[in-house]
């Protein structure tokens, strides 16, 4: 295989997986020493074992991290920081790319950044919505209350007030109050709903704030 056969192949997709080019009469141990070597030469990045992207200036789509970070592990959720940051209820530039996953907890540095995905259990998988990320790109990512309490579920202590405050939120009146209420009371958590509570009130003294203004 030709790099202008592989550039073909692939044409819009932002992502491709090993796969992808097996059809066919080809041999899988050659596209992989292909692929391997154009890794190496800058033409493509590699995001883990079998899944790449074509690298500037022979993409035609850039990946958005999100998009990625779904590939990389499927079964997975973008949330916490990232998530927040994405919504606006953070200030702060997220360099990390942060998911959620019912599977093992896993760690990638990459040319485009570093993906970290940390475990939660099966019942705590939900409260993440399919995102349209532009270019006809779209991603599983945590709604604003989920990403919240996902990351508040996964640092210690992190419930209490004086954490919440540190994190900086903002645009609080864009948070749906009740569904932060109702996803914190289906995890039977006395961690989330503890932070629930701190959350909401935090919500209420910022709506009189406003009204002051």
């Amino acid at each position: 295989m030709e790099f202008n056969d592989l550039v073909r192949i692939v044409g819009d997709e932002p992502v491709f997986e090993t796969g992808f080019l097996l059809t066919g009469k080809v041999d899988p141990a050659d596209v992989r020493r292909q692929l391997s070597r154009w890794t190496k030469a800058g033409r493509l990045f590699q995001f883990r074992r079998g899944l790449y992207a074509l690298a500037p200036p022979f993409q035609k789509a850039k990946p958005h991290p999100f998009l990625i970070a779904n590939r990389m592990v499927r079964g997975s959720y973008v949330s916490c920081q990232s998530a927040l940051a994405f919504y606006g209820h953070i200030p702060e530039y997220v360099p990390v790319f942060v998911s959620v996953t019912p599977a093992r907890p896993a760690c990638w540095e990459t040319p485009v950044g570093t993906f970290e995905f940390h475990h939660i259990k099966k019942e705590m998988f939900r409260g993440y919505q399919m995102v349209d990320l532009g270019g006809g790109q779209r991603a599983f990512v945590a709604l604003p209350e989920k990403a919240l309490l996902d990351l508040i579920y996964l640092h210690p202590a992190a419930d209490s007030p004086g954490y919440i405050r540190e994190l900086r939120l903002q645009d609080l009146e864009h948070l749906n109050v009740n569904e932060l209420h109702k996803i914190a009371d289906f995890t039977h958590s006395p961690k989330l709903k503890r932070a629930a509570k701190v959350i909401i009130e935090l919500t209420h003294i910022e709506a009189k704030e406003y009204e002051k203004v």
